[in-house]
């Protein structure tokens, strides 16, 4: 009989879904929570919504909203959401949290129910906060992703409260970088809980990612010679400035002429647009729609930079994809990113805050291309030896099986 885990999760993110199909692939039996409202995923033995943190008022990230058009995009009523999201993220950092108080017992409800041999929250706010509540006689797994312990947690009072309160429920902590098993600590998490870590979709399908076909630019209207710089990272209000990133491209120009700076998941996003517009240089910015994932890759293997320009990360899943298709990573300067670059080894870091900065190191990449081969050369070795599905899911396997022994042997569990 399969083990059965039951995920807390926003069950639209892709991140979510890879670490979903990851435990699929090792013959685990999913339940999944999703705290989001979403179309079930396939495979599923068990699949409910529990719509927490005012939830059903958030824009929608999932495939549905990537397959909108520009001029879809455009309209008064998406229009209307995008102004709203910042107070609408306030909101749950501020009053968010209470509503977990109406969410606990439906909650508790369903675990009994399902019966999982573990539970695992992919992420703090709100998944592992919901699953706090995790009733005591079933190992709950407690996870970060990004900007978890060093953005949400800090948002409020509350979220301060419900962080700490995960924690110190966990049984076990999994995380994306060793920098969020340290700070859990401090937040915590005993010394002695067990943690894993690995990237936080569970793992590259490598294959696939080098497998991808080649990149054909005239199907999205770019030109087919010059520079590719490649940004997918979005817009992350106070973790990931995109405007430095645009205040960078005319220092880059003046130099690099030649140089296109590419946006996937930005057509038609209105603070992206005005960047481009005011600084006048649309003719080599070109803001994308949301690139199915191969296509994502192809693009990452034709261009010569990835830029994430992040002041608050874990390690974004892009950035490994862009490091495997052999491009070269030009980003923060913050500790989880130091963990996967040396800076002028094999990629550059720099301060995400400084146009001046972000540029500088642009240019430096775009002109030293035997530096460019030999990070491309180390970093899908990197790749293969920390972030590959062949390397992760070991240990992931070990990971839960811990839990696995010790509750069917004992029914241990944690006193609070």
């Amino acid at each position: 009989m399969s083990t059965n885990i039951l995920i807390i999760a926003d069950g639209r993110s892709p991140t979510a879904q890879h670490w979903i199909a990851n435990l699929q692939a090792l013959g685990y039996s999913i339940s999944l929570i999703s705290t989001f409202p979403c179309n079930p995923l396939d495979g599923l033995d068990n699949f409910f919504v529990l719509p927490v943190a005012f939830s059903r008022l958030g824009r929608s990230t999932g495939p549905e909203s990537s397959a909108l058009s520009p001029q879809s995009r455009k309209t008064p009523t998406r229009q209307l959401i995008l102004c709203f999201t910042p107070a609408l993220q306030i909101l749950r950092y501020i009053l968010g949290p209470l509503t977990l108080l109406k969410f606990a017992r439906p909650y508790q409800k369903l675990v009994k129910e399902i019966k999982p041999d573990l539970v695992h929250a992919l992420r703090i706010p709100f998944e592992g906060m919901l699953g706090s509540y995790t009733p005591l006689d079933f190992p709950f797994i407690a996870a970060t992703w990004g900007n978890d312990l060093t953005l949400h947690a800090k948002a409020s009072p509350l979220m301060r409260c419900f962080t700490k309160r995960c924690l110190k429920r966990a049984n076990g902590f999994s995380a994306d970088t060793q920098r969020d098993v340290t700070l859990a600590r401090t937040w915590g998490l005993p010394v002695e809980t067990p943690s894993l870590v690995v990237p936080g979709s569970g793992g590259l399908d490598l294959n696939a990612i080098l497998a991808a076909p080649a990149f054909d630019p005239s199907a999205y209207g770019l030109p087919s010679t010059g520079n590719f710089v490649v940004n997918p990272r979005g817009i992350r209000p106070k973790s990931v400035h995109q405007e430095v990133f645009f205040k960078a491209i005319p220092i880059i120009l003046k130099q690099r002429p030649d140089t296109h700076f590419i946006c996937p998941g930005l057509a038609g996003n209105y603070h992206a647009e005005n960047w481009v517009r005011r600084l006048g240089v649309q003719k080599n910015t070109h803001l994308l729609p949301k690139l199915p994932q191969p296509q994502l890759w192809s693009l990452m293997k034709a261009s010569q930079i990835f830029v994430s320009p992040s002041s608050h990360d874990g390690t974004p899943n892009s950035l490994l994809e862009a490091m495997a298709c052999g491009c070269f990573p030009v980003a923060g300067d913050i500790e989880s990113l130091q963990e996967w670059i040396q800076d002028g080894s094999n990629g550059f870091l720099v301060d995400p805050r400084s146009p001046q900065s972000l540029a500088g190191a642009l240019c430096q990449a775009l002109d030293n291309q035997p530096l460019h081969q030999k990070a491309a050369e180390h970093n899908l070795i990197l790749i293969r030896e920390r972030a590959s599905q062949q390397a992760t899911q070991p240990l992931i396997q070990a990971f839960y099986a811990q839990f696995q022994k010790s509750w069917g042997e004992s029914g241990d569990t944690k006193p609070k």
